[in-house]
């Protein structure tokens, strides 16, 4: 299951929904490593081989794309989480954790929602923040039937995560000992795959 499209026309050619989804998936990338304010809409335009005038016309301003990144990375969580759903309630939060780690590999995604996170002083991206970490814990308690305390130990996992991935922390693995420990005690199951994306990253590849 992915949101990763593979496009194989230049884009003057695509239809306007596919056009629409590949600004978002490069704005997920660029939110994701420069964060909401250091990100630009150039940046975002180049990243998707459009022009930055397109990219306003399409969203209007920088605030309203932010809110679509965020609402997609959030559909994207809830639809994965659901599929994990439908084939059982057995193991379900080892089953999450394995597959909220596999979110990784959709670039930005997770650190588009941490950026969103820390912004809950703002009027707009604050409140719809605030919204979608809520509509993660209903999922949890009402549909996946968590009680409080194992859907606040699932939480606390998910924003280790996105910490140590925004921290970089692998690129300490080799290095330290206590990165080495922690990133070994966080991730015993999926550490190849942060370690790999990490690397990535790094090459800025």
């Amino acid at each position: 299951m992915t949101m990763h499209h593979e496009f194989h026309h230049p884009v003057s050619r695509m239809k306007s929904e596919d056009r629409r989804e590949l600004i978002l998936e490069s704005a997920t990338g660029v939110f994701g490593q420069f964060g909401y304010y250091g990100a630009t809409t150039d940046q975002i335009a180049k990243a998707a081989g459009v022009s930055q005038p397109y990219v306003v016309r399409m969203f209007g301003t920088k605030e309203r794309l932010f809110i679509e990144v965020i609402e997609r990375a959030l559909a994207f969580i809830l639809m994965t989480f659901r599929a994990v759903l439908a084939e059982g309630h057995h193991d379900l939060q080892h089953r999450f954790g394995s597959a909220y780690v596999e979110m990784l590999r959709q670039r930005g995604l997770l650190l588009s929602l941490m950026h969103s996170f820390v912004l809950g002083g703002d009027p707009v991206v604050g409140a719809r923040a605030r919204e979608g970490f809520l509509e993660v814990y209903a999922f949890l308690r009402h549909e996946a039937g968590f009680g409080p305390e194992e859907a606040q130990q699932f939480l606390e996992g998910g924003m280790l995560l996105n910490t140590l991935v925004g921290l970089r922390m692998s690129e300490e693995f080799e290095t330290s000992p206590l990165a080495n420990e922690l990133l070994c005690t966080a991730l015993p199951h999926k550490l190849d795959l942060l370690l790999e994306l990490g690397e990535a990253q790094r090459l800025g590849t």
